[in-house]
């Protein structure tokens, strides 16, 4: 681990530092560190510890005559050094009627996969006052049951895809016009039958494959339902959503404007949160990457939370927050945790 040549006494003033740091934006110095902690050491002795840990490349000085402020080194060792005690105290903010109360509401809503996650990333940047980011479940992890396919106007369908993830898509698809209801109950019986039971990215390379090569071949009716199908399983590449901007402003972190406009810049970017996100689709538990760990340039300056949620034990998509590096690692660990928790019983149930 990072700090393993540190000893006892620089871990605790360590810590220290950085929580106190985190509970309040401003320098820390080694008189407010004896005040705050009873760590047992004197002024002079802190304040040497702290002198070695800034040498050591725990933390900096922005002034001469300033305190410390913790280094991205300096927050990776607090977050390693977090007990799973510790972490999961920060599920006592959470309430358990409040755990039930949002699963139940996610079951009411998980018909509509935008409402669901719209209400997801909204809840977790209300809970926790920073970002927070979601990827749906991908294609490959997304299993066909059926479709419903119903005229809306002259040349305007309305498919209804259902998963077995229990998961309803709904689109708005252009038709030509001459195409009937009964078309479309017959178009719509043959891809339940054709493709029930296949992942969507399966169904799509399949479509690909029949409509480039052997589309000259078939009927109008079946050739229409390809395209119908092909335009249904649609996964737009920018399926990501975001809550939480006006949230994370209020913070003194943020109270230069541009760095406002780099967060913004950074987070409205789905392409960027995408490629963020599916770094971590595959992942185990809570993941904590701060500040230059980020593989994505714009996002070097912010700490990101993320974890998977899954159906049964199957990861399916990812939740993440992104914050400002102070931001308070056990209570985001542990709202990351408990949303993700809810909404795997909601996939699972």
């Amino acid at each position: 681990m990072i700090s393993d040549f540190l000893d006892k006494r620089s871990r605790l003033v360590l810590q220290a530092v950085v929580q106190s740091y985190i509970n309040s934006p401003e320098p820390v110095g080694s008189r407010y560190v004896t005040k705050k902690y009873d760590l047992g050491f004197s002024p002079a002795t802190i304040r040497n510890i702290m002198a070695d840990l800034e040498e050591f490349g725990f933390l900096s000085q922005p002034h001469t005559s300033a305190g410390r402020v913790p280094t991205d080194k300096g927050y990776r060792f607090f977050v390693d050094a977090l007990p799973v005690s510790e972490e999961a105290a920060g599920h006592e903010d959470i309430s358990n009627e409040f755990i039930n109360h949002f699963t139940g509401k996610l079951q009411v809503i998980k018909d509509d996969m935008s409402v669901l996650f719209s209400e997801v990333t909204s809840t977790l940047s209300t809970l926790s006052h920073y970002v927070s980011v979601a990827l749906p479940p991908k294609p490959e992890n997304t299993t066909f049951n059926r479709m419903e396919l119903i005229k809306y106007k002259r040349n305007i369908v309305i498919a209804i895809l259902l998963t077995d993830e229990g998961v309803f898509r709904n689109r708005m698809l252009n038709v030509p016009e001459e195409v009937t209801q009964e078309d479309l109950n017959r178009i719509a019986d043959y891809i339940n039958v054709e493709y029930a039971g296949y992942a969507l990215d399966e169904i799509r390379r399949t479509l690909v494959t029949r409509m480039k090569y052997e589309k000259v071949l078939w009927d109008k009716l079946v050739s229409k339902a390809i395209d119908i199908c092909e335009q249904a399983l649609h996964i737009a590449e920018d399926d990501v959503f975001i809550s939480g901007l006006y949230d994370v402003m209020d913070l003194p972190d943020f109270s230069d404007m541009a760095r406002i406009k780099e967060l913004s810049k950074a987070i409205k970017d789905k392409h960027m949160m995408l490629k963020l996100l599916e770094e971590f689709s595959e992942s185990e538990g809570v993941k904590v990457v701060i500040g230059e760990e980020n593989s994505i340039e714009d996002l070097k300056g912010l700490s990101v939370v993320t974890t998977t949620y899954k159906d049964g034990e199957r990861p399916i998509g990812v939740i993440a927050l992104i914050g400002p590096k102070r931001m308070n690692y056990a209570r985001a660990i542990s709202m990351v945790d408990v949303v993700a928790r809810c909404v795997s019983k909601t996939f699972g149930s």
